[in-house]
């Protein structure tokens, strides 16, 4: 039997051969192969992943925190030291099976997808990395490693958003998601570089275990100030979190991520569902106690992300492109995740209900999202276009879609007892144990919004008269290859959030804490009924928009006679025209151009200076030593009158 040693090498080596194997021999020969290469390997990382997992859950071990395999990287200064290891604790292995499951399901779903796509070979080997280094970030047992494979996977993900090059919008989205997340990635390794100076140490363990109280008699010098190390780590822990905000894409560094929907919907699916985006959500679950003792942190991670949820929930209720109203979908939801965490202190009592909340929520989504992206992309396959406009009446022409579109929204909506249901409740519950009731009220307004957007996209595209030519002569199927993962994936969006609820009451819990902690088992019952009522009135109201037999759904659609609050929305709050201006004006038309005129006319300018005095200074000796006699004698004869007039010699 494999023991977990090799269970755990297993889980990052199988999809970094298939990288590796398709990127090199099998992706421009064959892509058949590659894309069989792929599904097995990935499928088999699967199996790898939930056996560790049945091990670890089946033990005495857990919820314990276990080291698989640890190996030294590189030795800085002093005692601080970097390693490359295998973390299993309760978080790192359900992030682990939801990754594997996930990759595995999309690269199936990719062969219909990509199947008359003539780079589909290099598209299973880039999907690879992606997954590789999802997996290695994970797992990481330090800062240093977690930012190693943190970048990682912003090059991946550069390559398959930018998949289709030759089309200038999807280069430019995936240099805007590179660009941006490469800015808050700066302030992370500074994060990183200032916490580790301090401690001395990039381990999780350490640093989560550390109390400012031990560090605030010792001060640092930051260059332009001296600061208490314990103020410094605050800083840091700031910093860190920045890193995360970007990653995860939340307000204003938002505007990459549906901007990202350019590449290829199988892409879409793997970013937006437990992956890349999740990262930052992931990076404060995993130094969550570490955040605890910088209160202020927490509170900036509270109303970033309670901001991010109904921000992107509003925009959501107005597009028409099916994908972006599933990219606003994920930015509402990462805010659900993100407040979560950081609502979780009363005064100086941390509640420790809304890190298993925030965590359980990163486990069910993960599922229903993935879902609802494989849907749109069969729906756009189909019909070929993005736009709500030109669906509906697909009920009949793709049954097995419909349904599992239907198990999919009702998830995300928290109707019982689909998974969204335990784990969303658990979080707008958190808010109210926190005594955070402002946020608690935002949080059941964005959830009655959440229904209406998805609900909007479910009747307008399966339901009413056909609106497409290709639906209207019949033309539209269902592709197994595209099908049978969304089938498959219907079923944990359906089960997950009952079979999960407890296994995540027991085994996640936080590690140990420097503050009070309160493990709140108050339940409030209405929270639930509440939750569930508000997100039935949005149902109805979408029913009776989009759906009834009164539903007047041209008239709905009609974009003429809208309000002015309405295209302000719709245009997303005109952000990402300031943010092309900024950029464009600003940093390129600014800052850019003087740079330029900089190098160009002054550093260029004093170098050419330099190159020609030089050149004619070597000109000049050339011509004195020109061998001719009459010439040295004149110039020996000025140079002692020059001398004797100027510096003083005796004749």
């Amino acid at each position: 039997m494999i023991n977990d040693l090799t269970l755990g090498y297993l889980i990052l080596l199988l999809p970094l051969v298939t990288f590796v194997v398709n990127g090199l021999f099998l992706g421009n020969r064959c892509p058949k192969a590659a894309a069989t290469l792929a599904i097995v390997c990935n499928g088999l990382a699967f199996i790898c992943a939930a056996t560790l997992a049945v091990h670890y859950f089946t033990s005495d071990l857990a919820p314990q925190k276990t080291i698989l395999f640890q190996h030294d990287f590189l030795t800085f200064a002093g005692t601080l030291a970097a390693t490359i290891g295998m973390l299993i604790d309760p978080l790192s292995l359900m992030m682990l099976v939801v990754v594997t499951f996930i990759s595995f399901m999309v690269n199936i779903y990719s062969v219909g997808y990509m199947r008359e796509d003539p780079s589909a070979g290099r598209f299973f080997s880039l999907l690879s990395l992606f997954s590789f280094s999802m997996l290695g970030l994970v797992a990481a047992t330090n800062l240093f490693q977690m930012f190693i494979f943190w970048e990682l996977v912003g090059v991946s993900s550069y390559l398959l958003i930018g998949f289709w090059y030759h089309k200038p919008s999807a280069v430019s989205a995936s240099k805007q998601a590179f660009i941006l997340t490469r800015f808050a990635d700066s302030f992370f390794l500074f994060g990183i570089v200032l916490v580790s100076y301090v401690v001395q140490s990039f381990d999780f363990s350490t640093i989560n275990a550390l109390s400012l109280h031990a560090f605030k008699a010792e001060t640092i010098n930051l260059g332009l100030c001296t600061v208490s190390k314990a103020d410094a780590l605050v800083l840091g822990s700031v910093m860190i979190f920045t890193g995360g905000w970007g990653k995860s894409a939340m307000f204003p560094m938002h505007i990459w991520l549906p901007n990202a929907m350019e590449g290829p919907t199988p892409v879409s699916s793997i970013i937006h569902s437990a992956t890349m985006v999740v990262a930052g959500v992931y990076l404060v679950a995993r130094l969550f106690p570490f955040f605890t003792i910088c209160h202020d942190t927490l509170k900036l991670i509270m109303v970033v992300g309670a901001f991010t949820m109904v921000f992107a929930a509003v925009i959501a209720c107005t597009q028409k492109d099916i994908k972006r109203i599933l990219a606003y979908s994920t930015l509402s939801q990462l805010g659900y995740m993100m407040f979560a965490l950081g609502a979780c202190k009363i005064n100086q009592v941390v509640v420790t209900t809304g890190w298993t909340a925030s965590t359980f929520h990163i486990f069910t989504h993960a599922f229903f999202k993935c879902s609802l992206f494989l849907i749109a992309g069969s729906l756009i396959h189909q019909v070929h276009t993005n736009d709500l406009d030109a669906m509906g009446g697909l009920r009949k022409k793709m049954p097995w879609t419909y349904w599992c579109c239907l198990i999919s929204v009702l998830a995300i909506s928290g109707i019982p007892p689909f998974s969204g249901f335990f784990s969303k409740d658990e979080i707008i519950l958190a808010a109210f144990q926190s005594h955070h009731y402002m946020v608690f009220g935002l949080a059941l307004l964005t959830s009655g919004l959440t229904t209406f957007y998805m609900f909007r996209l479910f009747f307008l595209a399966f339901h009413g008269v056909p609106r497409h030519e290709g639906v209207k002569a019949g033309h539209v199927h269902e592709d197994f290859a595209m099908t049978l993962p969304i089938v498959v994936l219907a079923v944990p969006a359906l089960l997950s959030g009952l079979l999960g609820k407890g296994l995540f009451e027991k085994y996640f819990v936080v590690g140990k804490l420097h503050v009070p902690t309160l493990i709140n088992h108050s339940y409030a019952g209405w929270i639930p009924v509440a939750a569930v009522a508000v997100a039935l009135v949005a149902l109805a109201i979408a029913w009776f928009l989009y759906a009834s037999p009164k539903a007047k759904v041209e008239r709905a659609l009609d974009e003429t006679n809208r309000s002015h609050l309405y295209k302000v929305v719709y245009h997303k709050f005109y952000f990402d025209e300031i943010y092309y201006a900024v950029v464009r004006q600003f940093i390129f038309g600014g800052v850019a151009a003087t740079a330029r005129f900089i190098q160009d006319y002054i550093i260029e300018g004093i170098l050419a200076f330099t190159v020609w005095f030089t050149h004619k200074l070597g000109d000049l000796v050339r011509t004195a030593q020109a061998g001719y006699l009459p010439f040295y004698l004149g110039t020996l004869i000025v140079g002692l009158l020059l001398w004797r007039f100027f510096g003083g010699l005796p004749l």
